[in-house]
């Protein structure tokens, strides 16, 4: 199956440039990207609405998906304020493509730090009834307690391994994946309209062995085509780790039968592209260069368009070998202007 795609831009987001390039030296990378006078550098949180090119044979239905949930509106103003957040969420990009809330099937996310899965819920509304309550301390997003699911009928989808780390607070963060964004999915009493669980979890082959440190150069024994999962008709996920452990990468085919890779925090935004540019915030940052190594080695041999998920410019990106051993990054056309 193939799938019209839309850019929803769900806000600019503002991060420090140090932890957006770890061990690069601020001399290196202010060149590309320049800091504002609190040494952040702009980012965007960039998600996808998907929509079935053909309509369902047996229900004669348009499937619509989206990859990707961005921060949402449940962080208070202190921290609002602190990461820039411009009050554009992905539900306001999403009705603002015309699109209602409720005809978004599934939500497909790339891991659950609060930048791409915090708008999976959503702050309730004066007069709303909320689905879920942040009764326990530390439940809550700052001031949020009361919330709602921001795409009542989609189910979540998301690594396994993603999801126990998440509730275990896995991370190098202190404050990075909230209660109120994980546990509402986890609650029996709040199925799916059919009775299915509002969440899946998917089990993706692992490019390495959990028992094996893989060398500089090594490549994954098994191709990129075993180790997708099919989760969706037409559209697949692997697992692209260092980031997080369990982070996933999201593979379709669009209407102009091009190959569009969604691609996570391995390469946020093209100022990435280099081998060590890995992130203070990634768990394992030699994971993070390794798994990048063998990507764009896939991307560059497949045709990919890589599509990355931070980039606040065009964010549509061919690869190709160069004569360095490495890999550069050239825009690819999709009609996409700058944010």
């Amino acid at each position: 199956m193939r799938y019209k795609w839309t850019l929803l831009r769900a806000g600019q987001f503002l991060l420090d440039g140090g932890g957006m390039f770890g061990i690069i030296p601020r001399v290196i990378w202010e060149r590309s990207a320049t800091p504002d006078e609190k040494h952040r550098i702009r980012l965007m949180h960039n998600c996808l609405l998907l929509e079935s090119v053909e309509p369902d044979p047996e229900t004669g239905k348009v499937h619509r998906y989206l990859i990707e949930a961005g921060t949402g509106d449940k962080l208070d103003e202190k921290m609002s304020n602190i990461f820039g957040l411009d009050g554009r969420t992905v539900e306001s990009e999403v009705v603002a493509a015309g699109v209602d809330v409720h005809d978004i099937e599934a939500t497909i996310v790339t891991h659950l730090h609060f930048d791409h899965a915090g708008g999976l819920t959503r702050r309730a509304r004066e007069g709303e009834t909320a689905d879920w309550e942040a009764t326990k301390p530390g439940a809550a997003s700052g001031d949020c307690h009361d919330v709602k699911f921001t795409f009542p009928n989609a189910e979540l989808i998301v690594q396994r391994r993603e999801w126990v780390d998440a509730r275990n607070n896995d991370a190098v963060m202190t404050r990075t994946y909230y209660r109120d964004h994980l546990l509402p999915f986890e609650d029996e009493k709040q199925p799916l309209q059919d009775g299915r669980p509002r969440m899946r979890l998917i089990d993706s082959p692992r490019p390495y062995p959990l028992n094996r440190k893989p060398s500089r150069g090594d490549l994954p024994k098994n191709s990129v085509e075993e180790r997708m999962t099919e989760v969706l008709p037409g559209i697949k996920v692997f697992l692209v780790p260092g980031h997080t452990w369990g982070q996933q990468a999201v593979h379709f085919e669009d209407e102009q039968g091009r190959t569009i890779v969604f691609t996570p925090d391995v390469l946020p935004t093209h100022y990435h592209i280099g081998q060590p540019y890995s992130l203070g915030y990634d768990v394992e940052p030699y994971t993070s260069m390794i798994t990048k190594s063998w990507f764009l080695k896939e991307a560059s041999e497949r045709g990919w368009v890589l599509l990355l998920d931070h980039e606040p410019g065009i964010p549509t990106f061919r690869v190709e070998s160069n004569d360095k051993g490495w890999y550069n990054l050239t825009e690819a056309d999709c009609g996409i202007q700058p944010a």
